[in-house]
């Protein structure tokens, strides 16, 4: 008689941190295993089989930012460099819908279109944060890139032969001091975001925990992360090949392996309640 039941439907509820979380320094982060990306991806295909029309439609949106890539490319080059990289590096922020259907599968729920798109509303104030900081990133990125361009060449480049002239033995000193460069602001980038989206998603975590416990997650885990990211850049690099085709399927699947890799660097450690 005095039973009551909760209204609101379980894809509408916000996560509820653990007490064990009352400071991020508290949660325990995985020693990982340098085969751990690998196992990420085997798990992030199994979950693309499972639910192929999710991950399709998501491949889709990264296939038209293959092509939105291009388009920068053909109108303002010195651009492209922080852009592809910030495609790929902000990619879990499109990936929100493909955290929630590896959820869902993770808990032997069926996982919904639907829902994935609405994943962001119960967190959207700390996604909004987040993704300010990040974007702030991706300009400073672009506006240091611009500048190398600047220093370099007396005009910009001809988008027609542009690699013909980056990759002439008179620019070496350009492509060291552009490549340090992108690589600085994607490690940062990276350090910040590799497992921080899909916690603030899974745990409602503020954004700068989930920050501080992804920079921990690379710290305590470096050489694993680093081939981590290197594996991303490299099935993504290959996936542009055909006409950006092989993002309809390694966008989806890299999306899904995201989701694991958090779950096993953070959530493994502190199932227990730890």
């Amino acid at each position: 008689m005095n039973a009551t039941t909760d209204p609101t439907p379980p894809d509408t509820q916000e996560p509820a941190p653990a007490a064990s979380e009352s400071s991020v320094f508290n949660l325990r982060i995985a020693a990982l295993n340098v085969s751990a990306p690998l196992a990420w991806l085997r798990a992030g295909w199994a979950d693309f089989v499972r639910c192929p029309r999710i991950g399709l439609f998501y491949g889709a949106c990264f296939f038209l930012m293959g092509h939105a890539l291009l388009w920068v490319f053909q109108q303002a080059p010195a651009y492209v460099l922080a852009l592809s990289a910030g495609f790929l590096l902000m990619g879990p922020f499109l990936c929100l819908g493909l955290y929630d259907a590896s959820r869902a599968l993770q808990r032997g729920e069926r996982p919904s279109l639907r829902r994935s798109l609405r994943a962001w509303v119960p967190t959207k104030g700390t996604m909004a944060i987040f993704a300010g900081v990040l974007l702030i990133l991706e300009m400073l990125w672009g506006r240091a890139s611009l500048v190398v361009f600047a220093v370099t060449f007396n005009t910009m480049p001809d988008a027609h032969n542009l690699l013909t002239q980056l990759l002439s033995g008179q620019n070496i000193e350009f492509l060291i001091t552009w490549t340090v460069v992108g690589a600085i602001f994607a490690g940062l980038i990276f350090v910040t975001s590799v497992v921080s989206i899909p916690m603030i998603l899974d745990r409602g975590t503020d954004a700068i925990s989930a920050g501080l416990t992804s920079i921990r997650a690379c710290l305590q885990n470096p050489g694993v992360m680093l081939c981590w990211g290197a594996l991303i850049a490299l099935t993504v690099a290959l996936a542009m090949a055909p006409w950006f085709l092989g993002l309809l399927v390694i966008g989806p699947v890299i999306g899904h392996a995201t989701w694991h890799a958090y779950d096993a660097t953070v959530n493994a450690p502190n199932r227990d309640g730890a």
